[in-house]
């Protein structure tokens, strides 16, 4: 098995080496030569794929931050969310009191058809007892994914009724959505929170489009925390702005020939009014997308100065199933711009370090901290404004971070998800008669209050769970807390788009983004 398993990496390294260049063949030889004579001769039994493994993510270490070595077992759970689906039983769920509790069935999937409901408890599955202090999110996903077409057993407790339920369901593709909030405000402006560039999202883009049959007066796309996907995907969104013959993005490296891509002009928001939202995690596809939108005036960019991702990777796939994700060229702006920030081969660790850096010489919170040389000066294509490369899209109009209501106690509950936990147990012991007299979100969203008695037995539960205010804490951020705490509920009771469209009310960006498309419709 072993001398197997060198000769596929061998055969591997050797097909992609061309006989005109020997010295890349030597290379190939002395690492394979280096294989076998540890096979052979050392002392040792020796795992010969975890020595590969770490061989490989050492070569590609050494070049740019982006490439990178992806193990077999990896590449499932990496391409999964860029593919758009997996195979499950179809639920939203919380881990609420140590157990496995349905939040929500999706729409035609596996556990709808055969009666699972909001609230039910999954107790047991395949008759192994899963509840208890160590049932965590990837132990759920363990139990409860699996290939399309197998069965899995599920054992529920259901309010009201004295006796377990027993449900077999059969897995079924379930889809992945890349966009996980849309909706029109008060000003018919049309909101969509774009989380990556997979292979659904134009679909997804185009089938919400249909659904406002077009009747919308502008367009704020949220791409903040996104940090890319597929090029081409990226390039068709982009399509659907851009006017016949305006470049979108065009892409030079060594050996790949230049790519050179246009707008055809069958856009179907080329029209209308458009703002992008960004922030310092929006990267790669997001980044494109933004600086086309930027480059030809085509509409406003508002938030912070990008992440600064400028480089396209290739997926090349090795014998055993893993990949080695390369880069091969660099991608360019319309005006040319290079997006790319700075780095030196074989030092990731210092260009992260400099993303960190952004945030400690204060980038987040003040746009006179953000300082770009002449030389990665721009125009755009349109208006003739300045715009900078080398850095990522510096938005037309800047947003601070707002830290105001931050406090060392609202850290712990955010990072210990004590506020979500809290909303879902509070829903979860309330949902019909809460459902009875908030039937719709608007209900709830304008007359449900955090009063008294909820926060105080919120933070008896924050308390239980180790996580107490210090003194003044809760004048600095018990208005926050008590935002999320009912977002939080509006997200188990409704959806987490609703949540979305509930938090964003209190958003600097999208405020500032309706003001901006008020401006144009006026």
């Amino acid at each position: 098995m072993k001398k197997f398993l060198f000769v596929i990496l061998f055969s591997a390294i050797s097909s992609v080496v061309s006989a005109q260049n020997p010295t890349v063949r030597d290379f190939a030889n002395k690492m394979g030569q280096t294989i076998l004579y540890l096979n052979n001769f050392y002392l040792d039994t020796v795992n010969l794929t975890n020595i590969t493994d770490k061989a490989l993510e050492a070569i590609v270490q050494e070049l740019d931050p982006h490439s990178a070595y992806i193990s077999a077992k990896d590449v499932k759970a990496m391409n999964e969310p860029l593919i758009g689906n997996f195979s499950g039983i179809g639920i939203e769920f919380a881990i609420i009191n140590d157990t496995l509790t349905v939040q929500s069935t999706i729409v035609g999937g596996p556990s709808e058809k055969v009666g699972l409901k909001a609230s039910d408890k999954i107790i047991k599955v395949d008759d192994e007892q899963i509840s208890g202090k160590d049932l965590s999110i990837e132990r759920v996903h363990k139990y409860l994914r699996g290939d399309k077409g197998s069965k899995v057993k599920i054992t529920v407790k259901r309010k009201n009724i004295e006796d377990y339920l027993d449900f077999l369901i059969t897995r079924d593709d379930i889809p992945l959505h890349s966009i996980d909030a849309h909706y029109k405000t008060p000003q018919d402006y049309l909101y969509v929170r774009l989380t990556r560039f997979s292979a659904t999202s134009h679909k997804e883009l185009m089938n919400i489009l249909r659904e406002y049959n077009g009747n919308i007066k502008g367009l704020i796309l949220d791409l903040r925390y996104n940090p890319g996907g597929y090029l081409g995907t990226a390039i068709k969104i982009t399509n659907e702005f851009l006017q016949k013959g305006q470049l979108i993005v065009y892409t030079e490296g060594r050996t790949v020939p230049m790519m050179s891509e246009y707008a055809d002009g069958n856009g179907f928001l080329k029209n209308t009014p458009i703002t992008v939202l960004i922030d310092e995690s929006s990267a790669s596809a997001s980044e494109i997308l933004s600086g086309a939108i930027q480059d030809w005036d085509r509409g406003v960019i508002i938030g912070r100065r990008s992440f600064g991702k400028g480089l396209v990777q290739r997926s090349m796939p090795l014998p055993d199933g893993s990949e080695i994700r390369l880069t091969i060229a660099r991608y360019h702006t319309p005006s040319g711009r290079v997006i790319q920030s700075p780095y030196e081969q074989g030092k990731s660790t210092d260009y992260y370090r400099n993303q960190i850096e952004r945030y400690i010489k204060g980038e987040y919170f003040s746009k006179d901290s953000i300082d770009f040389p002449d030389s990665l000066k721009y125009t755009t294509l349109v208006e003739k404004r300045v715009v900078y490369g080398g850095g990522g899209i510096m938005p037309d109009i800047f947003i601070p971070q707002d830290t105001s209501f931050y406090t060392k106690f609202y850290g712990e509950l955010n990072r210990k998800s004590i506020m979500a936990d809290f909303a879902n147990s509070y829903v979860d012991s309330n949902r019909e008669s809460l459902i009875k007299k908030y039937p719709k979100f608007r209900d709830f969203c304008n007359k449900f209050e955090i009063d008294d008695k909820i926060f105080i037995n919120f933070l008896s539960f924050a308390k239980q769970m180790g996580v107490e205010p210090a003194e003044g804490d809760l004048d600095i951020s018990s208005n926050e807390i008590k935002k999320y705490l009912k977002g939080f509920m509006i997200r188990s009771l409704y959806s987490f788009s609703k949540f979305i469209e509930f938090v964003n009310q209190y958003d600097a960006d999208v405020m500032e983004a309706i003001r901006v498309l008020d401006t144009k419709k006026g």
